[in-house]
Parts: C-alpha cells; sequence; structure tokens
C-alpha cells in the first residue's frame, strides 16, 4: 500500500465510488490535494472488477447510502484488503452498525469539507493498519491454541500408547520436529492421523 505519511500521500492511488446524488466537489477536492483518482466507478460499473485492474491504495465511496454497496464492501474486505472510507447522508442506527462490523475504516456523514479531506484519509489509513495488526495477533493467537490443542492431544497418544511421562511426550514430539525440520504442531497432526488409522 502506499505511504500513510503526508508528505508521501500523493503517492496514493485512490479509487473513487461515487452514486448520481453525489457531490461532485470531492473528486476535485482529491485531486487538489494531490492524491491520484485513478477511476470514477458508477453504479453500473463492477466495482470488483475496477480493484483488480487498477492499483488502488485506497477505496472512497461518496454514496448517499451504503446499502446498495454492502456486498462490495464485503468482498472488499475478504478479497482485495484496503481501506475504506464512505462519504454518505445515511445516519440510521442500523446502517452505522452494518459499516462498522464490515471493517469499514472511516464513515463520514455530512462531511465533505476540502479542508478536512487530508485528516480524514490519513486517520482511516492509521485506524485500517492498526485494524490490520490486530486482526494479525488475532490469528497468530487462534494457531497458537489450535497448535497447543493438537500438541496437547498427541501428548495424550504417546502417555497412553508408549507409557511415555508428559515431560517425555513432550520431548519426544520436539526431536520429532526437530529431526524433520518441521513445526511441532505438524509432528503432533501426524501422530493424531496416525493414532485414528489404528483404532
Amino acid at each position: 500500500m502506499g505511504c500513510a505519511n503526508p508528505s508521501c500521500m500523493s503517492l496514493l492511488n485512490i479509487l473513487l465510488i461515487e452514486d448520481e446524488t453525489a457531490d461532485p466537489l470531492l473528486r476535485k477536492m482529491l485531486v487538489t490535494n494531490g492524491y491520484s483518482v485513478k477511476d470514477i466507478a458508477t453504479p453500473e460499473a463492477s466495482i470488483q472488477d475496477l480493484v483488480l485492474d487498477k492499483k488502488t491504495d485506497l477505496v472512497i465511496f461518496n454514496i448517499d447510502s451504503p446499502k446498495k454497496h454492502f456486498q462490495d464492501i464485503h468482498y472488499l474486505n475478504r478479497k482485495h484488503v484496503l481501506p475504506i472510507i464512505i462519504f454518505s447522508a445515511d445516519d440510521t442506527p442500523d446502517t452505522i452498525n452494518q459499516i462498522v462490523k464490515a471493517g469499514v475504516s472511516a464513515y463520514v456523514v455530512n462531511g465533505l469539507q476540502a479542508d478536512r479531506i487530508t485528516g480524514i484519509i490519513n486517520i482511516a489509513i492509521a485506524r485500517f493498519r492498526e485494524q490490520q495488526r490486530l486482526k494479525i495477533e488475532l490469528e497468530k493467537t487462534k494457531s497458537r491454541l489450535e497448535e497447543r490443542k493438537l500438541l496437547d492431544r498427541a501428548k495424550g497418544i504417546l502417555i497412553k500408547t508408549r507409557g511415555l511421562t508428559e515431560d517425555d511426550a513432550y520431548h519426544t514430539l520436539r526431536k520429532l520436529a526437530m529431526d524433520r525440520n518441521v513445526a511441532i504442531g505438524e509432528i503432533a497432526k501426524n501422530v493424531i492421523s496416525m493414532s485414528e488409522l489404528f483404532k
């Protein structure tokens, strides 16, 4: 992704998605502030194709309501992890709740002001990066917990079938992992798989 430092914000390539009710000033504001607006997507255009075709650092929706774009927003969050900013007139609680769940980096209601654009983009990118950091940490934690469960199960199998102590079972798994130059979790999976075969 492009640099988030204000001194190199002009490197950001922005995909701007607007509907027919959008204030046309936003594109001018972005260009005036040094951003590269690579494409203007209309409601008929495929947002998914535009993201694939263009080198996009940031997606901005300038729309009356995000409701008809929820599918695209969820797609972007799953397939093309990018900061998303939405300028909208829709301040209903249901819409805001859905936007928060979708992981949008910034949702601005009736706030299209030239002197706020750079600040909104900077904050959105910072928030996006923090969300990504937390997501990675969560995945690592889940992976460690899963590995711990596998390890405990494999140790239990060795204790039961080989008469080993818990420490000996762990050291056996660790040595096998080191000898084969693989993660201990993989060895634990193999031990479990083998035990399943002989049930």
